[in-house]
C-alpha cells in the first residue's frame, strides 16, 4: 500500500496518468474502488487547484424553471441555486447538520425555542452584509402560503421568528428536536431582505455569482471574490451548467470532454461507462426514491380499493432487476427506508395479482387507468411504466401509459395530473420528509394524501423526545401511508453520477446526487 500511496501522489501532481495508476493497482491486486479512494485522498492532500471552468451536463431542467429557490422543483434548479445561495445549515456526508450561515445553534430544554447565531462578515453578491434581519425576512417569505415555497411544509410548525442582536430566535408551536435539519432545506436560501420584492434576483452569499441564465438550456456562474469561505469552496473560476435531458447525449458529452460531471446515469449504461477511459462512476445509496403518484382526492384514485389494487399490481423485484440493475433497493409504498435514523421495519408489500384483482373488482372501476410519464421523471421511467403495465395486466388491470415531453413535465404533469411518475431525493429526517410531501397542508403533497389522523401523528412525533416512542410512532405512520396513501414507491435508487478523471476532491454524500449538490463548489480541476 506504501507504493500505491506514492503512485497516487504522482497522479495528484500530474506526473502519472490515472489509467497507468489503475493498471499498476490491478497488478498489485488492489480493487478499483480502493484505488479510486486512494486517488481522492491524494488529491485532497495536495490541496485544491484554483482556476478553470467546471462544466456539468445535467438531466432535469426545463424552460419553465425559475431562479426563485422556493420554487425549485428539479435538480438543475436546485443545483443552480446552490451555486449562488446558501442556507443556515447544510448536511455533512455522514448526515449530520453542519453550520453554514448559522455558525451555531442551541435549543430550549423543551425543544420549542431555537436560537441560531448568524455568521458575521458575510457578504451578499450586491455588496450588502448579511444580517439576522435578512434571515428573518427569508424565513417569513417561505412561510407565507402565497409564496408557494417548497419549504412551506417544514415551516408550518413555526410560531414566531425574530432577530435578537446577532441571533435569530425561532419559536415553534410544538417541540421539534430536528429543527437544525429543517434549516438545511435547499429552498431556504438566505437572500437580502428575504428577496420579497424579487425572489428571482439570484443574489445570495454563495461562492459563485450567476452571470447568465437560459432556463432549460444553460447557466453560467463566476467566482465571487469576496466569498467568506474561499478555503473550502469555489475553486473554479467559472461553473457552467448545461441542461442535457437525453441520457445518451449526456454520456457522449462526458466521454468527449465537453462536460466534467453528469447526473442521473441509467443503471443499464453503467457497465459501458466503467470501460471508458478517464471516466469514473460515483454511486451511493441514500434516501432517493422513484414514485408513482396517485391523487387520493381525485377520481378514480379517491377509491381506496383501486389504490390498493394498483399497489398489489406492482412487481417491485422485477422493477429493481430491470430498471435499477441492482443499483437500489425495494420500496414499500412509503417514502422512508433504512437510510433514515429512526427507521423501523414494516411488513413488505409483495406483488400479488390475485389481491390486485380482488381490490380492483371491489373498487367498481371499469376501463383503463391512465399513467403519465417521461424520461425526465427518473432514469428508465418510461421502461418502468411499461413493466408496470405488463405486471398489472396479469391482474386484469389495464394501464394506459402516456409518454409526456420532458420540457414542462415538472410544471404541467407532476403535482398536476392525478397519476404520474416522479422522483424524490429524500430528506434528512422522517419529519422533514412527511412535512414536505405528505401532510395535508404541504404545498408539495403530490399524492393529495389528506388524513387528519396522519397529520396529528406527524405533529406528535415531532414533539416526542423519547427516541423509542418516536420510532414506534414513525413505524405506525409508515404502515398508514403504505395502506391508505396514494404513493406507490417500488424502489429506492442509488445516486449514480459520472465524473471526469481531472475532477478532484470528490467526497460521496448519500443525501443527494453530485455530492448533494456540493460537487461543483468543492471539487476542482487537476493541474
Amino acid at each position: 500500500m506504501d507504493e500505491l500511496s506514492y503512485l497516487s501522489g504522482l497522479v495528484a501532481k500530474g506526473r502519472m496518468s490515472r489509467r497507468d495508476f489503475l493498471g499498476r493497482s490491478a497488478a498489485l491486486g488492489i480493487g478499483l474502488a480502493a484505488a479510486g479512494s486512494l486517488l481522492s485522498t491524494a488529491a485532497r492532500a495536495q490541496g485544491p487547484v484554483r482556476g478553470g471552468t467546471i462544466r456539468l451536463g445535467m438531466q432535469g431542467g426545463a424552460s419553465t424553471d425559475t431562479l426563485d429557490p422556493g420554487l425549485a422543483t428539479n435538480q438543475v434548479a436546485a443545483i443552480v441555486c446552490h451555486l449562488w445561495g446558501e442556507t443556515l445549515v447544510w448536511l455533512a456526508p455522514d448526515g449530520s447538520p453542519i453550520p453554514v450561515l448559522a455558525e451555531g445553534w442551541s435549543a430550549s430544554p423543551d425543544a420549542k425555542t431555537w436560537t441560531f447565531k448568524i455568521r458575521k462578515g458575510v457578504q451578499f453578491h450586491n455588496g450588502k452584509t448579511l444580517t439576522p434581519e435578512d434571515v428573518v425576512a427569508t424565513l417569513e417569505r417561505h412561510s407565507d402560503a402565497s409564496a408557494k415555497s417548497g419549504a412551506l411544509g417544514v415551516l408550518k410548525g413555526v410560531e414566531t421568528i425574530k432577530a435578537d442582536g446577532e441571533t435569530v430566535i425561532i419559536t415553534l408551536k410544538e417541540a421539534n428536536a430536528d429543527m437544525p435539519f429543517l434549516m438545511s432545506d435547499y429552498h431556504l436560501v438566505i437572500q437580502p431582505g428575504g428577496a420579497k420584492d424579487n425572489p428571482e434576483a439570484a443574489i445570495g452569499t454563495g461562492p459563485y455569482k450567476l452571470a447568465a441564465s437560459e432556463a432549460g438550456v444553460r447557466y453560467n456562474a463566476t467566482r465571487f471574490e469576496d466569498y467568506w469561505d474561499r478555503e473550502n469552496a469555489g475553486f473554479a473560476e467559472q461553473v457552467e451548467v448545461v441542461v442535457i435531458n437525453d441520457a445518451t447525449a449526456r454520456i457522449a458529452a462526458l466521454q468527449g470532454g465537453q462536460v466534467h460531471m453528469i447526473n442521473r446515469i441509467e443503471p443499464k449504461t453503467v457497465s459501458l461507462l466503467k470501460n471508458m477511459p478517464r471516466v469514473t462512476i460515483r454511486n451511493i445509496s441514500g434516501r432517493g426514491f422513484y414514485p408513482f403518484n396517485m391523487f387520493c382526492d381525485t377520481a378514480p384514485f379517491d377509491n381506496k380499493d383501486l389504490r390498493l389494487a394498483l399497489k398489489y399490481a406492482m412487481d417491485r423485484e422485477t422493477m429493481i432487476e430491470r430498471i435499477l440493475r441492482g443499483y437500489g433497493s425495494v420500496g414499500n409504498d412509503t417514502p422512508i427506508n433504512k437510510a433514515y435514523p429512526l427507521y423501523e421495519e414494516i411488513e413488505q408489500r409483495a406483488y400479488d395479482p390475485e389481491k390486485a384483482a380482488f381490490h380492483f373488482k371491489k373498487s367498481g372501476h371499469d376501463g383503463a387507468v391512465l399513467l403519465r410519464t417521461s424520461e425526465v421523471a427518473f432514469p428508465g421511467a418510461v421502461d418502468a411504466a411499461v413493466l408496470y403495465q405488463e405486471s398489472a395486466k396479469k391482474a386484469g388491470i389495464a394501464i394506459e401509459v402516456k409518454r409526456e415531453p420532458g420540457d414542462g413535465y415538472w410544471s404541467n404533469v407532476w403535482n398536476v395530473q392525478p397519476f404520474s411518475t416522479s422522483y424524490w431525493g429524500g430528506r434528512p429526517t422522517q419529519d422533514q420528509m412527511y412535512s414536505t410531501g405528505y401532510i395535508s397542508s404541504a404545498d408539495w403533497n403530490d399524492t393529495r394524501f389528506k388524513n387528519e389522523a396522519f397529520d396529528k401523528m406527524v405533529v406528535a412525533a415531532r414533539a416526542e423526545l423519547d427516541e423509542t416512542k418516536r420510532r414506534a410512532m414513525y413505524r405506525d405512520m409508515s404502515e398508514m401511508m403504505r395502506d391508505e396513501g396514494g404513493l406507490i414507491a417500488p424502489m429506492f435508487n442509488d445516486f449514480i453520477d459520472g465524473v471526469s478523471a481531472n475532477i478532484q476532491g470528490w467526497v460521496d454524500n448519500p443525501a443527494g446526487e453530485l455530492m448533494n449538490g456540493d460537487a461543483p463548489l468543492r471539487c476542482w480541476l487537476s493541474a
